[in-house]
């Protein structure tokens, strides 16, 4: 038997779930992660629903998220697959980084957050340190986290537990019918009855002091449930 080589040792491969609903950037960036010897990417989601499942499915050693997914967003998205599995680690990559969300996202679970702005060489670094199980947040974030210790974090704590208000199911029919789906789709995407769905309408808008649609999409976009396209 030969001699191992001295100073030789097996890089392990971390495997990836990208979860970003614009094909181009999803492209670029399997492109892009595609040039690291120690990264695979095992699976592609284009909607939050798509990701908790393929999260089930492949168990990635790091599932990297956009805030703004359709049918369910990057937050609710995170909030299922670390729920499903505490193990889960999910890095952040978002062009929106408000407080709130960065927030929000650190709440359900989520170990690190960067800016789409970030370099090649910070997102390598961030998946690689989640998939070790350590924190990772770009220099701006880290820096807006500590400054936001102190009465902002009680400030924080006052937000989440606004938005805790909702339950989960709620959160997902708020974020379809700001979408615009009737309520037929949305029975049939949550596999739940039309009846069902109307029922939690009404929850939402006594909770949350809204007396029609028009007033729910308003709310959504403003808590960052939906991205704000007009």
């Amino acid at each position: 038997m030969r001699p191992a080589k001295r100073g030789f040792c097996l890089m392990k491969t971390l495997t990836i779930l990208l979860a970003e609903d614009h094909t181009v950037v999803r492209e670029g960036l399997m492109a892009f992660l595609a040039t690291a010897k120690d990264l695979q990417v095992v699976g592609e989601a284009t909607t939050g629903r798509e990701a908790v499942a393929l999260a089930r499915e492949l168990h990635p050693d790091v599932v990297v998220m956009d805030v703004a997914m359709p049918k369910l967003n990057g937050c609710e998205a995170t909030r299922q697959i670390v729920h499903a599995d505490p193990a889960a680690k999910v890095l952040v990559l978002s062009a929106s980084c408000a407080d709130e969300q960065v927030f929000q996202m650190i709440a359900a679970g989520a170990r690190g957050f960067l800016e789409k702005q970030s370099s090649g060489r910070i997102l390598l670094q961030g998946i690689r340190e989640v998939g070790r199980g350590n924190p990772f947040f770009s220099a701006a974030i880290s820096r807006r986290l500590t400054q936001m210790g102190g009465a902002s974090g009680r400030q924080d704590g006052r937000r989440a537990g606004a938005g805790r208000r909702l339950t989960p199911r709620e959160q997902e029919v708020l974020q379809l019918v700001a979408e615009g789906a009737p309520n037929k789709q949305i029975a049939a995407e949550l596999g739940i009855s039309a009846k069902t769905v109307d029922k939690h309408r009404q929850q939402l808008m006594a909770k949350l002091g809204i007396h029609d649609t028009a007033g729910l999409t308003r709310y959504a976009i403003s808590s960052g449930t939906i991205e704000n396209n007009g």
